[in-house]
């Protein structure tokens, strides 16, 4: 069975195989390519899961569409066109970058009745109620922002320094920077009626452990932390660990009859 084609997903990621999908979306200055090993890795572990890569607009494949630095408008484009792989059961996750987007994409499609997915799974970004620190600032020039993202383990500092790669690299950077700067007034907090599951680094600079447990006030029905060695980046240098953790959450909630 093949879902209705679209550039989000790309062309490997789109036949439908049996039991829930793991739509992962990635982090600023990301792409698909960052899940090329789960399917592989998350099969050993018997997580019973589709990985399917979710690929915004410019980058990789993508890198020649206009990118996006508005969240509501991304999310709206991301409804519509995954609407249909949706509709099957499914989990979604999403990095740093990709957790802010997977949460205003369920907000909206909670919003509006759709499918939601039986769990949604976060690492790495602050709560929506909570301000955003200026470690990576939107605003700072390509060196002092590839300097910062060297530091925080993004990139290899080698190429931090280099101006041709910064030139290229930086203002998609930039631009997924502004897409998650938006702010929920605390007031104004609509919980998610889906189960979260939350992973940080213990030594993550960017977002330390306490934004990331704040997501809890963004589910209705519970939330769980899981703290892993590393920074920011852990899903690269632990990312073994993660998918023996991520395969527990996977095989609790794919074996739920679908709603």
């Amino acid at each position: 069975m093949r879902v209705t084609e679209t550039p989000y997903l790309p062309q490997s990621a789109r036949t439908a195989a049996a039991g829930p999908s793991l739509f992962c979306l990635p982090c600023a200055g990301g792409g698909a390519s960052a899940y090329t090993r789960w399917q592989r890795e998350l099969d050993v572990h018997g997580a019973g899961v589709r990985v399917r890569p979710v690929q915004p607009p410019g980058r990789e494949e993508r890198a020649h569409e206009t990118r996006f630095t508005d969240l509501d408008a991304l999310v709206e484009e991301m409804d519509e066109q995954l609407d249909d792989a949706f509709s099957r059961p499914h989990l979604l996750y999403g990095h740093s970058m990709g957790a802010f987007i997977a949460h205003a994409l369920t907000l909206r499609r909670q919003r509006r009745g759709a499918a939601l997915p039986r769990a949604l799974i976060l690492s790495s970004h602050r709560a929506p109620h909570i301000p955003p620190n200026r470690i990576l600032d939107p605003a700072a020039d390509d060196e002092e922002l590839a300097t910062s993202l060297a530091e925080l383990g993004g990139i290899p500092p080698e190429l931090a320094v280099r101006r041709r790669f910064r030139q290229r690299f930086m203002p998609l950077v930039r631009d997924d920077l502004k897409l998650c700067s938006g702010v929920v007034k605390a007031g104004e907090i609509e919980p998610l009626r889906v189960p979260l599951r939350l992973f940080v680094g213990d030594q993550d600079r960017l977002v330390p452990v306490h934004k990331m447990a704040a997501w809890s006030e963004h589910g209705s029905r519970g939330a769980e932390l899981c703290t892993m060695p590393g920074g920011h980046f852990f899903v690269r240098s632990q990312e073994s660990a993660l998918l023996r953790e991520l395969a527990v959450v996977l095989r609790e909630f794919g074996a739920v009859p679908a709603e």
